[in-house]
């Protein structure tokens, strides 16, 4: 292993990573009513299904009244980027089953107890993937009405789902909350302010890492919030550090690491490109009106010309809308209005 060019490749990164990373997955934050509420999701049951040649963990979360000689609507919620099925997605998950979905949580390919090598890719294209079999998951179940199949996406996995939904018609209902075009956001930074030369120089960063991988270097991991945090911490950074790296909300399989090399199909991907053209069903953006990604949210709503809503909740920053006891309330009476309406 190269540890000189791997020192200079971490020094490099967290630069970048100051303005880009910190917030991509600190939409996972389950706040004061979740320190509970993150080890009380319950009453689901462990699936797997087939992606590919992969076998993708999932947890099935079922209405209290569950009779499975009926058809049901059901809702696949999308976790963060660096998230799992035990954190956001599937404390959305739970509240949707209570609202009388079946809902499924799943954790990412090449992540959490999901198949996939290499370990920890941050892939989009995939991560998209990962959706439309979810679906496919849910067409063979008895009990699910496959006409009635809606997507939830939580920060990244709100710009995954939106990606997703813009191919993928089955999904008759789509919504978001603090979502994020991966893409978009490590190109241009969680303020939308980085220049182009900039991203050009790092990803020549990347291409160093890759050719030293395939000349036999080890990889290189990233984090995706800091695993230390001071007064000079942007809010955000300490809000995705209080989530992921304490036990408020900290898992296991949630390693706050990814491979460096996933930077490159990041930022190929655009999960806004054809919000205009191909989403054609009604869409829901639920945004913070404190949240850094508020203009992401804003801009997607823009883009979409499909039935759609623009929903603020006041006072809310990027992560209060996944576990703020007076958010959390908020988010899900207003998704069992739309999911209700549309599905």
């Amino acid at each position: 292993m190269h540890h000189k060019s791997d020192k200079t490749i971490n020094m490099k990164s967290k630069i970048f990573l100051v303005a880009v990373i910190a917030t991509l997955t600190a939409g996972l934050k389950l706040s004061a009513q979740t320190s509970s509420t993150s080890v009380s999701i319950k009453n689901f049951t462990a699936v797997t299904f087939k992606n590919g040649s992969l076998k993708m963990a999932g947890h099935l979360y079922l209405p209290a009244s569950f009779d499975k000689s009926k058809k049901y609507p059901a809702i696949i919620t999308v976790h963060p980027a660096g998230g799992v099925k035990e954190q956001s997605s599937g404390l959305y998950a739970q509240k949707l089953a209570e609202q009388g979905y079946v809902a499924l949580a799943f954790d990412a390919s090449h992540q959490g107890e999901s198949e996939g090598l290499p370990r920890l890719l941050e892939d989009p294209t995939q991560r998209v993937e990962d959706i439309r079999s979810a679906v496919d998951y849910l067409t063979t179940l008895s009990y699910v009405n496959a006409d009635r199949i809606g997507l939830l996406g939580i920060c990244a996995g709100g710009g995954y789902s939106l990606s997703a939904s813009q191919t993928d018609h089955r999904i008759k209902a789509v919504a978001v909350a603090s979502a994020v075009d991966m893409g978009l956001t490590v190109r241009k930074g969680w303020y939308g302010n980085l220049s182009v030369s900039e991203q050009i120089k790092f990803l020549e960063t990347v291409a160093k890492q890759r050719t030293a991988e395939a000349n036999g270097a080890k990889p290189v991991y990233d984090n995706y919030v800091p695993e230390k945090v001071d007064e000079n911490t942007i809010p955000d950074m300490r809000e995705a550090h209080d989530y992921y790296r304490t036990p408020r909300a900290q898992h296991p399989n949630s390693t706050n690491r990814f491979l460096f090399t996933s930077y490159d199909k990041i930022m190929a991907f655009d999960a806004f490109s054809q919000l205009g053209t191909l989403l054609i069903q009604p869409a829901l953006f639920i945004v913070g009106t404190k949240a850094g990604s508020r203009w992401q949210g804003e801009l997607a709503y823009k883009l979409t010309n499909s039935p759609k809503d623009l929903f603020y909740i006041d006072g809310a920053t990027h992560m209060d809308l996944y576990d703020g006891k007076q958010y959390v309330p908020q988010v899900v009476t207003k998704l069992s209005a739309f999911f209700g309406k549309n599905l």
